[in-house]
């Protein structure tokens, strides 16, 4: 395993700068809505940078953004230093959400050597869908993205579950086309959207519980900017409520056997 701490850490933390920058500025140019996300949000609120131990980024829109997003990174996007990554774009990609990666780099999570798909340092894209508001269909959502985002994992379940029973059983899922799973994402969709709800969400990420079926999508009205590591970004303008709801009390700092980074089997960054 990589030991990612002190200047490998910064270095990679500057890398996902760039791509940071290089977002914004397609957006930028062609209005297309976004915000910083998770904790690359909290960073921004906290530490008006990188939180300190965060090894990666994250980056959030509404699906009509993210597919105009996708449209113009056809022309727009400088593709000698950077690949758009989703299942439209490279066909061993597994995960529901985007992400921007870094040509010429390596980012290698361990337990996910056998995944044969472009491994550059990246920072995350996140799409959001409308999440139904009737009490009966909220939860049958909810169960639906449980099951795409464990469809999708199985490739890599197979290999990384805890148990022996888990892995046999993600052996047996990971028969299903990935395509499946992405067009039951596009399908959901596509029924969620027609009209606007109180809550969106990522299909693909397990939210804590107590926002387990969604995120407030008045958020998603008004943005502003922000300063993170010297540069302007993108943010909600109530991220307070954001904020809240994903992670309760924001500005206490974690204990330090919380501060965890992702484990990385090799790394090789820009020089």
């Amino acid at each position: 395993m990589v030991k990612i701490e002190g200047a490998l850490l910064k270095k990679l933390q500057m890398t996902e700068l760039e791509m940071m920058i290089e977002v914004d500025r397609i957006c930028h140019k062609h209005n297309i809505c976004y915000s910083l996300d998770g904790g690359t949000l909290l960073g921004a609120i906290r530490h008006n940078g990188f939180i300190p131990w965060d090894d990666d980024a994250d980056i959030v829109m509404l699906r009509d953004e993210y597919e105009k997003f996708y449209q113009v990174c056809k022309k727009e996007l400088d593709t000698e230093r950077f690949f758009l990554q989703d299942y439209r774009t490279d066909k061993n990609y597994l995960w529901g959400y985007s992400k921007m990666r870094r040509n010429h780099t390596v980012f290698l999570r361990e337990g996910q050597e056998h995944v044969n798909c472009h491994t550059g340092v990246c920072i995350d894209i996140f799409v959001y869908d409308n999440v139904p508001d009737g009490w009966l269909v909220r939860r049958l959502h909810l169960f639906l993205c449980y099951l795409i985002r464990k469809g999708l994992y199985a490739r890599v379940g197979k290999k990384n579950a805890d148990s022996v029973v888990m892995r046999k059983w993600f052996c047996i899922i990971s028969k299903i086309p990935r395509n499946f799973w992405f067009k039951q994402i596009g399908w959901l969709a596509g029924i969620t959207n027609r009209k606007e709800s109180c809550l969106v969400r990522h299909m693909t990420y397990p939210y804590r519980k107590q926002c387990r079926y969604g995120l407030p999508r008045k958020c998603f009205d008004e943005y502003m900017d922000k300063d993170f590591e010297g540069h302007n970004f993108r943010i909600f303008k109530d991220y307070d409520l954001y904020l809240s709801r994903l992670y309760g009390n924001y500005m206490e700092l974690p204990p330090p056997e919380k501060r965890k980074i992702h484990p990385a089997s090799r790394v090789e960054l820009p020089i």
